[in-house]
């Protein structure tokens, strides 16, 4: 162990490794539950992908990916399929009205995984990073956070869309919108469904406040248990052949692309929403995690391991989507385990473990009702809001760019559009105060192409809407 993780030169033991991991999977286990109901619609399978091949996509790319970041970088880092895009994979496909197959979504999570890979190695990746400022790097993620916890209100049936029957509120005009009192408001209270969902916020938001190691896992296991209790829980998936005990990977969605399709719709948003996302996403994460482990002290060696940990990362995007999931990309919450002495790959090994050995619980992750993970959603959103304490808003030509990104991305539900609206605004502010001696800003020569590509978007291809 000490040969192949360096435990000694990291100051570590192997006892403190193994418990670290153990620490982070039990932070991030929540991925397990969370993610085949986002990709199957909760269930109902509307988007085509079904429960348990998901949740088999989940355990084997969270487990085999963060094994890899182990034993070939070293690195405390765990992956999984990532919140946010996980989201926006599920509604492209829900709200196409069946133009855009989750075999097109695959295609594309694969193709943004091989770009990814290609960036990283001919050091584009950097370059793309240098170009885009903090604070849109920081309101991407908080916009992302609306968008998840906008989702979790939604399936959560805390907050309910109301429109005319019949009638598409698309085609309104703005002051007709105004006329539906209730185009949004808040769910009943009476539904049984809806008060399982509050519990869960209760537990949760408790289990945070009392700084509990795996407060989101916690929280969703005790509101499962509320939910037996009111009859909310289906027993039935504990001898259902959908969700066995023993793992069925004939069930696996193998390379399910259609290639083909995704030529015949937004293919270039899509992909580059994928990438542009995982990028800066993985980026924070990584660099955040590195210093937390205290590898950046040394900031050449800390540098080269991020490198490397970005090539996993890139693999693992498209190992994914060979498997059946959204993008795999590096959890924040390996934080919690780098706090409890992680400083090897031997704890990233260790959760890897851990995700593999979750394929004999599919049946119990089956019994855990969809308002317990809508309001894990919730919590998760405000987790990622916690980033907008690092945007300067007394400066407009920053706060104004980041505000666009940060409300484009759940209001007009779309990830692509926060981040387009937030590049092209910040483009023109800044040329604006660089021109007339308001302020002295950096805008690289990246952003000019990145919002050039975007206007042509729009102008040629329109908005998804």
């Amino acid at each position: 162990m000490d040969q192949l993780f360096k435990l000694k030169e990291h100051g570590t033991t192997v006892r403190t490794e193994i418990m670290a991991g153990l620490t982070t999977f039990m932070t991030m286990a929540y991925i397990l539950a969370v993610n085949p109901n986002i990709l199957s619609a909760f269930g109902s399978g509307a988007t085509g992908m079904s429960w348990y091949p998901v949740f088999l996509a989940t355990a084997i790319a969270a487990g085999v990916v963060t094994i890899c970041m182990g034993l070939f970088v070293n690195f405390p880092v765990a992956l999984a399929p990532g919140m946010g895009l996980n989201a926006y994979f599920a509604t492209v496909i829900l709200a196409s009205s069946g133009k855009f197959t989750y075999q097109m979504g695959l295609a594309a999570v694969f193709i943004s995984g091989i770009i990814f890979l290609i960036l990283t190695v001919t050091k584009i990746r950097q370059l793309l990073i240098v170009a885009v400022p903090d604070s849109m790097k920081h309101a991407i993620t908080v916009g992302i956070g609306l968008f998840i916890t906008i989702i979790g209100l939604k399936n959560s049936g805390l907050m309910t869309v109301a429109v005319e029957a019949g009638q598409d509120i698309k085609a309104h005009a703005f002051t007709d919108v105004l006329s539906f009192e209730t185009v949004i408001h808040m769910g009943s209270l009476k539904d049984p469904n809806v008060i399982l969902a509050v519990v869960g916020l209760i537990l949760i938001s408790a289990f945070m406040v009392l700084r509990v190691r795996g407060a989101i896992l916690f929280g969703i296991l005790l509101t499962t248990i509320v939910g037996m209790l009111m009859g909310l829980v289906d027993f039935s998936t504990l001898s259902k052949p959908q969700s066995p005990w023993v793992p069925d990977f004939s069930q696996l969605a193998i390379a399910h692309f259609d290639f083909k399709g995704l030529m015949n719709v937004g293919i270039l948003t899509v992909i580059a929403t994928f990438t542009f996302v995982e990028l800066f996403d993985t980026f924070g994460t990584l660099v955040g995690t590195a210093n937390r482990a205290g590898y950046m002290k040394n900031k050449e060696a800390g540098t080269k391991r991020v490198g490397k940990a970005m090539l996993v990362d890139a693999i693992g995007v498209s190992g994914g989507a060979l498997v059946g999931t959204s993008t795999v990309t590096a959890f924040v919450e390996s934080s919690a385990g780098i706090a409890e002495g992680g400083r090897t790959g031997l704890t990233s090994v260790t959760t890897g473990i851990c995700f593999l050995l979750a394929l004999f619980l599919a049946p119990i992750a089956a019994l855990i009702p969809g308002s317990a993970t809508a309001a894990a959603l919730i919590v998760v959103g405000l987790l990622m809001m916690q980033s907008v304490r690092e945007i300067d808003f007394q400066d407009f030509v920053v706060a104004i760019p980041s505000f666009f990104t940060i409300v484009f991305m759940p209001f007009t539900y779309n990830i692509a559009n926060g981040v387009s609206f937030g590049i092209v605004t910040y483009v023109i502010l800044a040329t604006v105060a660089n021109a007339t001696g308001k302020g002295k800003y950096k805008v690289h020569w990246l952003m000019w192409i990145l919002a050039v590509l975007i206007v042509l978007r729009y102008v040629f291809i329109g908005s998804e809407g």
